[in-house]
Parts: C-alpha cells; structure tokens; sequence
C-alpha cells in the first residue's frame, strides 16, 4: 500500500529478523546493555537509584550524572549541545541547555524530552492511577482566541470532576476564578493541574445554554479508566462493527481490551472502530498486544516494532514482536479515530499495522508526529524521560515527525457525546464502512499544534517495557 508522504523508509532495516523479541517488563537485558540511563526503565522509573552514580542529591552532582546520561544514552548524543555544568543552577535549567536543537536535517529539535516526579511516572505507569482533578477541556483546538467557546472534553470516571457531575460538553465559564477567555487568550490551562492532594480548584461551567453552575473540585489520587467505551453496532448497510476507545496505553488496558476483543469475535464483526484520539501514548508492550488483536495472525512473526537506539548502543537495536492474542480479529482493516493528542506509543500502533500489511483508515485530525521513546531513569525523585530511540516499523517506516495525516479529515464535536450516533468521528468511520470512501462533508485536514504540558490528559509517550 502507499506510504504516508510524511514518512521515512529507512532500507537498512527493511528485512529485520522474523520471529523478533517480545518486550516485556521482565525483558531487562536492553537496560542492562545501557547501563545506568535504562537501569530505573526496567522497574518503572520510580525508585532505581544506580550505586555507580553520585551519591548526593547537590546540585553539582545531579548536573554530573545528568551529563553522563546524556552523552551515553540519548539518542542525539553526537549532535547535541556540549557545554560544561557550571553557569547552571540546577539539573533542569542544564538539561535544558543539552537538548538536541534540530541541527541534524534528519530531525527536528528535541520538544519531547522531560522530567517529572518519580512517584508520579510510578502512579500512572506502574499503578494506573493519577493525581488531580480529573477534567479535560478542549484548549488546544482555539489558538489563543479567547472569543471561542471552551468546552469539556474529557472527564475521567471516578475523578473528582466525574463525582462532581461535571460533563464533556459542558462550556467552562470560569477557571480559578480567571474568565475563560482569560485563560486561553493567556493559553494557560496551568490551574487545572493538581500539585497535590487536597488542592482545590473553583470551576464555572454551564450545559447546553444554561445559567452557570459552579464547582469545587478537591485532587485525589483515583485509579485510570484507560479502556473509555466498548460496543458493538449495525451500520445502515447492514455491517457489523466493534468499537473500542483506549486512553492510556499502560498494562491495566489489557484486561478490558481482551474482554472487548472477545466480544468483538464472537459477534462477528467485519470492521473496527479504534478510537485513539486522546491516546498520548505509554508502553511500547501493550501497544503491541493491542496492534496483535487488530492484526491476529497478520501479524504473526512480523515485527510491530524495531527501537533504534544511538551508535553508541546500536547493538541494543531490539525488534518487538506482534502479540498475538487469542480474541484477535484477523482484520485486513480498521478505522483508527484519532487527532493531535493522538501521539507516541498510539501513533506506534499505526505504524506497526501498516507496516504489516493493514488498511489503516485514519478518521479525524493529523496526530502529533512522535516517532521517538523514552527508557526513563530516576535520580534523586525526578525521572528523566529523555530521547532513547526511534521506532520504525516491518519495513523500516518511521521518522513520522509531521504526523500521520488523516484519511478522512473530520473535525471533532465537543459537545456531543464521544462514540454517540453524533459523533462526527463515529459517523465519518461508520459511513466509511458502508460506502468505501470518505463522507462528502468531510472537512479540510487541520494541522497539529505542538503539544504541551500544561493542558492535562495528555500524557505523552514511547516507554520500552
């Protein structure tokens, strides 16, 4: 099938082995091969404190073991910024200071690197659970003009919002006491961000034109919804599909992604609906398990997925294997439902599904361009998530750093339910189904915004395990 114009076909890897290497969280061995930078990646990043590394938390000994990391394992390395420690007042302003600046034409600048609290990067990709208030909104879309609605788009079950009735759809009035229009003309969503348990934030919202309420919401750490919807629909012609919306690629995905797998199969579906449009990404394995219930025996020993890492470490280059899962469906096709957030380890399951062989009929916006990943490692309470490797596919496409664009160019409806009749995501794949081409009232494609850190429900992410 045709490539997307956006991507890169790297022939050196074109032919990698067949039957690949599965990653698991128990695969430890590329941690190994990299030393002290993938020691804490294996185990979750959360409390992996190497002996051979410094052993105080002072600002000259995290800036010497932040060097070290970088010029061994970061996938820039030999085009990267060498300058000393010094001028620098801490970890973060030097790391700042090392990121790749784009000087390589291969490769755009390092935007994706970052750094977190340890116990945090544990909470989410090791417990499934977050921290805050559990509210969404559709900021990014709006471009800084504050004339626009701003409007709920996602609330996470058993949040905080989700206790306090809050609703995607509903039209926020107010943030912390700041005008809506305040906030996006100031495109600072930073208020909707918990630090702690216990912070409260005053919310303004109205529903479908009427007055005003108002809430306040208390942070609280609640375990992840990361599989949103399951069902299975008739279309208009008669053709029967399944529907699944996967949020967060994390392990905690795969006991209700089989469940609904399992469904799908014994209804007998002949087409799949895979919403990833809030999908930021997270593990590489389960991604691959997800991409093995689409493809089944498809992809059977073909790679999902090949990590490149830097020259350095080019022996660690490891092939990840398509699962293969009892429910798979076997399909030569699937709709993926996807935007700008859709980004990392969901636009991985793109990738991979082309790679071997899969129509993969994109619905929605372009998604965020992130053919790169993480093998992150803590020091001193922060976890550094920086630039490990690049991921090609079967045939050596990657570097997607453009984004995947849409089949099918359809503007998201935030005020009707996700996966309703309504949906102009559901109905533009559904319609697709049923007539083989893109609806007719499809709209022109949108451009990605770069992603950034401070509208929440974006987790962004590649990690190896």
């Amino acid at each position: 099938m045709p490539q997307d114009p956006n991507t890169h076909r790297d022939t050196r890897y074109a032919r990698p082995s067949a039957l690949g290497i599965v990653l698991s969280r128990a695969a430890c061995g590329l941690a190994a091969a990299l030393a002290g930078l993938l020691l804490a990646g294996c185990g979750g990043g959360g409390s992996s404190e190497s002996a051979s590394l410094p052993q105080t938390c002072s600002a000259t000994d995290q800036k010497a073991w932040l060097a070290s990391t970088m010029d061994d394992g970061y996938f820039w390395t030999a085009s990267s910024p060498k300058v000393g420690p010094e001028p620098y007042a801490d970890a973060l302003a030097y790391l700042k200071a090392l990121l790749y600046t784009g000087s390589d034409s291969r490769f755009p600048a390092d935007r994706w690197s970052y750094t977190q609290a340890s116990d945090a990067y544990s909470r989410f990709f090791t417990d499934g659970m977050t921290l805050g208030y559990g509210l969404a909104v559709a900021g990014l879309e709006l471009s800084k003009d504050g004339s626009k609605p701003l409007y709920v788009r996602h609330v996470d079950p058993g949040s905080p919002a989700a206790l306090a009735g809050i609703q995607r759809g509903d039209r926020v009035m107010q943030i912390a006491g700041r005008a809506a229009s305040e906030v996006i003309a100031a495109d600072d969503f930073t208020a909707l961000t918990a630090t702690a348990p216990g912070q409260t934030l005053a919310l303004s919202t109205s529903r479908a034109g009427g007055a005003p309420s108002s809430s306040l919401l208390s942070a609280a750490s609640y375990s992840l919804t990361p599989v949103t919807g399951t069902t299975v629909l008739l279309s208009p012609g008669g053709r029967k599909l399944g529907y699944i919306a996967v949020k967060d690629m994390i392990s905690q995905a795969l006991a209700p992604a089989d469940a609904a797998f399992a469904q799908f199969k014994a209804a007998g579906v002949s087409d799949l609906m895979l919403d990833l449009r809030y999908n930021g990404g997270g593990l590489v394995s389960t991604g691959a398990t997800l991409a093995g219930y689409v493809a089944g025996s498809r992809g059977a020993g073909l790679n999902y997925a090949t990590l490149l890492f830097n020259d350095k470490h080019s022996a660690s280059n490891t092939h990840v294997a398509f699962a293969v899962p009892g429910a798979a469906l076997n399909l030569p096709r699937v709709f993926v439902l996807m935007g700008r957030r859709t980004c990392s380890a969901s636009e991985q399951v793109i990738n991979g599904l082309r790679g071997a062989g899969l129509n993969v009929v994109a619905i929605g916006e372009t998604s965020c361009g992130k053919p790169v990943g993480f093998q992150p490692t803590s020091y001193c309470g922060t976890t550094y998530s920086l630039v490990n490797f690049e991921s090609v596919n079967q045939v050596g496409t990657g570097r997607y750093f453009n984004g995947f664009a849409p089949t099918c160019a359809v503007a998201e409806d935030f005020t009707v339910a996700q996966a309703s009749a309504a949906d102009p995501l559901m109905a533009a794949a559904v319609g697709y189904a049923d007539a083989g081409s893109c609806p007719a009232a499809s709209s022109s494609p949108v451009l990605p915004a770069t992603l950034r850190n401070d509208e929440p429900g974006e987790r962004r992410g590649m990690f190896a395990r």
